[in-house]
């Protein structure tokens, strides 16, 4: 059930009631009694998934998971090949370095 916020015109005063959407609005204010009450529009709140993998189990088709698969695989042979090819230039630079003193 949704929350709604009304105010009285009259008395200015504001508050929060749970309704069913098929209810009719509020009509007389609890405070004064007088039938000026009036339904603000309000934000609403958003949906909130709680838990673990909504969106990785949920929603994801599986030619999307193939293909995130993929892609990860890829990225990590070519970062396994920067890394050691990064090692390699550092020995050789080493060896320079040794050599010229």
């Amino acid at each position: 059930m949704p929350t709604y916020e009304y105010e009285c015109r009259s008395c200015k005063k504001g508050f929060e009631i749970f309704q069913k959407m098929t209810e009719d609005p509020l009509q007389k204010c609890p405070s004064c009694g007088k039938l000026k009450l009036k339904k603000k529009i309000g934000m609403g709140a958003g949906i909130i998934f709680k838990g673990s993998g909504f969106y990785c189990t949920d929603y994801k088709s599986n030619s999307y998971r193939e293909g995130e698969k993929k892609s990860k695989s890829e990225s990590s042979s070519s970062s396994s090949t920067t890394s050691s090819g990064a090692a390699t230039s550092s020995k050789t630079t080493d060896k320079k370095s040794k050599s010229g003193e």
